[in-house]
Parts: structure tokens; C-alpha cells; sequence
């Protein structure tokens, strides 16, 4: 048997919710093989971030060169890159290695409440990992802080940012909603001139630990698998919102819990 392949790029998380442990079961739960590329350790679990210790950049890179000589990697995530040098080495290591699908998830603020990514790496990821996304997902206040604004709240300041954020390089762009208001939860991707809005119902839960990981790494495996970009955000939609709707069945932790990965075969 032959699966594709999708590499993750990210932070471990300790407690298993999110970071690499999430894309891993994502990947898993959607059929792909899971390579893996660590940029940070995290000491965390479901109520916070107790300590974070970036990975050296030139293991990072050592890393990636490790998995691109021997591996057919069809499609890579990027998650938590916890600093400007590791940044640039993932960028240049990808301009190498040119796979065909980049999913960049911009992790800034951990569910939790903790900031992930350094003032000073905002910039870097601007300028060297935009270019070179097939797809960038930030939430509404990712959005926002990317281009110095208040928080979206409406469609018209959605689209208004999500067309500015795709000026800055990326060939489509995910605004994920979940940080929003009202019944449903819409994300808005972007793509040439195209705004598809994707709606699905607002979930009454506290356990969304890891939700844009596991989006973007099932978008991820979804590109491996040979699907067209709007049918792997699609599929990632409708999966990852039963997975939020079958996590309180997990009972994992006493904070924000993690969401169901595994929801198909409970």
C-alpha cells in the first residue's frame, strides 16, 4: 500500500491536543502518512502554556533536509515557527525543495490565551513564508493583527481584509470564523477573485484546543490526496466541525480540551 504523504512543520504540544501531535492524528484520521518537522518543545497542557524551547534553526533545516531527500512529500502544513531564524530556514529549505502544496496556519495565540509567535517574527513570516503559501488560515484576530486593524466583524470587513492578505502573497487565503458571532461559524476563502463563504452551526463548547491545527493540517492531507484547494477545504470544514461536536465525549484534561480527531470511528 502506498499513501500520500504530508509533512508537518510545527510545535509539539505535551498534552497532545494540538501542534504536531494534531496534525499527526489529522493525518492519520484522513488516511495520509505523517512526516514531521519539530520547531519548538512546549510544556502545556489543556489549561495553558507553562514554557516554550525553540528548536535551533539549523536543526530545523537538518530536519527538513532529512524528510525532502528521502520522502515523496505531497503537500506540507506550517504551524508554530517560534522565531525569525527558524522562519528563514524553513523558507529556504522549501524554495529547495518546492513541494507542490504549502498550508501555512499562522499560530500566533494558543487557544489558551498564550502568545506562540514573537513580536519580531510577525514580519519574517510576512515576508518569507507568505510567497511561498498555497494557503494561508488565520482566524478573525490573526487577520487583524496581520494588517494592524481592529478584528472583523462583519462580510464586507472580512472580505476587505482577506483580499489585503492575499496582496501580501499567498495564492488564497482562509479566514477561519470561529472567533466570531452569531449561529454559525462561516470561514471565507480567497482565492483569485473568487470569496466562497463556507458555514456550518456555531458548536457551544470549551473544548477547541488544537481546532486550527487539526483545519489546516486535514486541508493539508486533503491537497496530498490529490483534491482540488475548494474540496479540501470543504472536506476540512465538515470534518473538523464534527470533531468539535464530538469533543466533550472525550473528557480530556480540566481546561480547553481537545477536539475529537478520531470522531469516525467512536
Amino acid at each position: 500500500m502506498t499513501l500520500p504523504i504530508a509533512l508537518t512543520i510545527a510545535g509539539s504540544d505535551s498534552s497532545g491536543g494540538a501542534g504536531i501531535q494534531a496534525d499527526l492524528k489529522t493525518f492519520a484520521a484522513f488516511g495520509v502518512y505523517g512526516a514531521s518537522v519539530i520547531t519548538a518543545l512546549t510544556a502545556q497542557n489543556t489549561r495553558g502554556v507553562r514554557a516554550t524551547h525553540p528548536v535551533p534553526a539549523a536543526f530545523v533545516t537538518a530536519q527538513m533536509d532529512a524528510v525532502f531527500d528521502d520522502l515523496d512529500v505531497k503537500a506540507v502544513k506550517i504551524g508554530m515557527v517560534a522565531q525569525p531564524a527558524t522562519i528563514e530556514a524553513i523558507a529556504a529549505t522549501l524554495s529547495r525543495a518546492r513541494p507542490a502544496h504549502v498550508v501555512l496556519d499562522p499560530v500566533m495565540v494558543a487557544t489558551s490565551g498564550d502568545r506562540l509567535l514573537p513580536s519580531d517574527a510577525v514580519s519574517a513570516l510576512l515576508r518569507d513564508l507568505f510567497p511561498l503559501a498555497s494557503l494561508v488560515t488565520p482566524n478573525l484576530p490573526e487577520a487583524a493583527a496581520f494588517l494592524g486593524e481592529p478584528i472583523a466583524t462583519d462580510a464586507a470587513a472580512i472580505t476587505n481584509q482577506g483580499r489585503r492578505l492575499m496582496a501580501l502573497g499567498a495564492q488564497a487565503v482562509l479566514i477561519k470564523g470561529g472567533h466570531g458571532q452569531g449561529a454559525e461559524s462561516i470561514d471565507y476563502l480567497f482565492r483569485g477573485d473568487d470569496v466562497i463563504a463556507l458555514a456550518a452551526p456555531r458548536l457551544a463548547t470549551k473544548n477547541t484546543h488544537g481546532t486550527g491545527c487539526s483545519l489546516s493540517s486535514a486541508i493539508a492531507a486533503g491537497l496530498a490526496r490529490g483534491e482540488t484547494l475548494e474540496a479540501a477545504v470543504r472536506n476540512a470544514k465538515a470534518w473538523i466541525t464534527r470533531a468539535i461536536a464530538a469533543a466533550d465525549r472525550l473528557k480530556v484534561g480540566h481546561g480547553h480540551g481537545p477536539v475529537h480527531h478520531f470522531h469516525r470511528f467512536d
